[in-house]
């Protein structure tokens, strides 16, 4: 399992961490470990998913990760 914080353009409020958070529980294999305005800290397997799928989650929240 690898951990990975990813900082996120774009949150203000407790629904884009709702909302971010929400798109990362859809992927199997990922662990939250927390999400605040401005970034999320994952734990993932990396041999099922890889960081674009996550990026792409996130992104499909309505935000942009800025790593």
């Amino acid at each position: 399992m690898k951990t990975q914080e990813f900082n996120i353009e774009g949150m203000s409020c407790n629904h884009c961490v709702m909302a971010v958070r929400k798109e990362l529980s859809k992927l199997e294999n990922v662990k939250i470990e927390d999400v605040k305005i401005g970034s999320a800290k994952v734990q993932y397997d990396e041999a099922k998913v890889d960081e674009k799928a996550l990026t792409a989650a996130i992104e499909e929240a309505g935000y942009k990760v800025i790593n």
